[in-house]
């Protein structure tokens, strides 16, 4: 009985979007309905959230890449390159005002 609420709901429920204060919910929810002893609740609970955090984490990862791909795609420059331009730029500024200051001292 407990395995088979216990798929059922990973199946049923938007596992990334569990909360712990839902999944405590739940947990006493049908330990009070009897469904479940005081064990299989908390060892429920336990589960649920460990699961959630791995999908939430896998979800965000997901999201990361497609972000990245479709930036990628777009050819929209990256954090990355806009750093390196900007370190460039500025290296131009030094070395411009320091041909500037040499020419004016000459």
């Amino acid at each position: 009985m407990f395995d088979l609420i216990r798929k059922t709901l990973l199946t049923g429920v938007g596992l990334a979007a569990l909360t712990a204060e839902k999944v405590e919910e739940l947990a006493k929810e049908l330990k009070e309905k009897g469904k479940l002893t005081e064990k299989e609740s908390r060892k429920l609970a336990d589960d649920l959230l460990k699961k959630s955090e791995e999908a939430r984490k896998d979800l965000q990862g997901q999201v990361e890449k497609v972000v990245k791909d479709v930036l990628g795609k777009l050819d929209i420059p990256s954090r990355a390159d806009l750093k390196k331009l900007e370190k460039k730029i500025n290296s131009l500024k030094r070395r411009g005002g320091e041909k500037a200051k040499t020419n004016a001292d000459s």
